[in-house]
């Protein structure tokens, strides 16, 4: 395999900031926008931040037939002008319907740019180097997440449309990619097929659950916190145990490939067992000490989950993991993020009283258990020899 300059790397990774951005990015943006668009519903509302995900899933089951006609660099730069634009032109848009016009577009634009941030690294790094990469991918995943998640809060304080000017970050990756990323195909023998979707179930089905989990988080946390008694919380208090479970997950991500290393055997067990004790944590805890440490485990448990899912995935899938199983994870991560709110709600009103607040979380209890058995049952150590695994 040959030498792939650091240049390379860069821009490959510079991607990976951008993709957590597609909805969650304007989550403390929707309450400006509600108060501006006050005759629409709250659907409409939220599908801001939710609808990009649809659009997302269905380019993605669309992506290896796009390379067979289009090389990577011409894949990845047409995909960060339409996340470009698509983003920031909801600026200069006053119409509902027509930002999420715009929504669904960038939603095309993350199908493209995200199975090229975690396919590449298969394509071009043999598999020894995966784990660290794929750990410091989802550390810039993170990262972008908290930068982008602090500005649009901030710039909707200036008015309702300024949050959508975020968008313009994605000029930071598109430079990079013109300069450094190579302009090769990928395609080789891979394709999306009922039997790839059979051969990597454990790490499509594995991607589901985790965002089927976590969002449990970020849907609930604000909220609930606000209605606890004992959690005498204010909306910047909130706003800094959120953004500090992100920065946990980055750290953890930048560590990635020394704890593949140090426990490759065990390493799969703690994403479902850290976020089981933070929900426990969350649900049964009855002070504010209980809510940081819990969402210092699923910080973790997230920071493990995702590097750990993708090297394993792509190790799997090998040259061909960008046109095969990526963008199986791709569509899995999404969707998971889409229906969470929809399944956890719904078994908590069936389920527990209107009266117990917490119920979500321990709805989220119950998958964290289903997740542990899913690995128990699917997962079986075939990856490299931890001595083989770069630090």
């Amino acid at each position: 395999m040959k030498q792939i300059s650091s240049k390379v790397t860069f821009a490959i990774l510079s991607i990976s900031l951008l993709t957590v951005m597609a909805g969650a990015a304007m989550a403390p943006a929707l309450g400006t926008i509600k108060q501006h668009f006050s005759n629409s519903s709250d659907i409409l509302i939220q599908l801001i931040v939710s609808f990009p995900s649809l659009t997302i899933i269905v380019t993605n089951f669309f992506f290896s037939y796009l390379c067979r006609f289009f090389k990577t660099r011409t894949l990845a730069i047409t995909g960060l002008w339409i996340y470009i634009l698509s983003g920031s032109l909801a600026f200069f848009v006053d119409d509902i319907n027509l930002i999420l016009v715009l929504r669904a577009l960038l939603g095309v634009s993350v199908g493209l740019i995200m199975p090229l941030s975690t396919g590449l690294l298969s394509f071009y790094y043999p598999p020894e180097k995966q784990a660290k990469l794929m750990g410091v991918a989802a550390a810039m995943n993170q990262m972008g997440g908290v930068i982008a998640t602090l500005l649009a809060g901030l710039l909707s304080n200036i008015a309702w449309n300024y949050a959508f000017l975020v968008y313009l970050f994605g000029l930071l990756s598109l430079i990079p990619v013109v300069l450094y990323l190579p302009n090769e195909r990928i395609t080789a023998s891979g394709n999306i097929t009922m039997k790839s979707l059979l051969r990597f179930h454990p790490s499509v089905t594995g991607m589901l659950l985790v965002m089927t989990i976590f969002f449990v988080f970020p849907t609930n946390f604000a909220i609930i916190s606000s209605q606890l008694s004992y959690a005498y919380l204010t909306a910047n208090h909130i706003t800094f145990i959120m953004v500090g479970l992100d920065l946990v997950a980055f750290f953890v991500g930048l560590c990635f490939g020394s704890i593949m290393n140090t426990m490759p055997k065990y390493v799969k067990y703690l994403a479902p067992l850290l976020f089981l004790v933070g929900y426990v944590f969350y649900a049964y805890g009855n002070n504010t000490y209980t809510l940081v440490l819990g969402s210092l485990a699923i910080g973790f448990a997230n920071g493990v989950a995702i590097p750990y899912l993708n090297t394993i995935a792509s190790i799997k899938g090998g040259k061909d993991a960008a046109t095969t199983v990526m963008p199986l994870i791709s569509a899995s991560l999404y969707l998971g993020q889409f229906i969470s709110p929809i399944i956890v709600s719904s078994i908590s009103k069936a389920c527990f009283p209107a009266s117990d607040v917490v119920a979500p979380y321990k709805v989220a209890i119950v998958f964290c258990v289903l997740f542990f058995i899913q690995v128990f049952l699917t997962r079986n150590y075939q990856s490299l020899p931890p001595k083989k695994l770069e630090k």
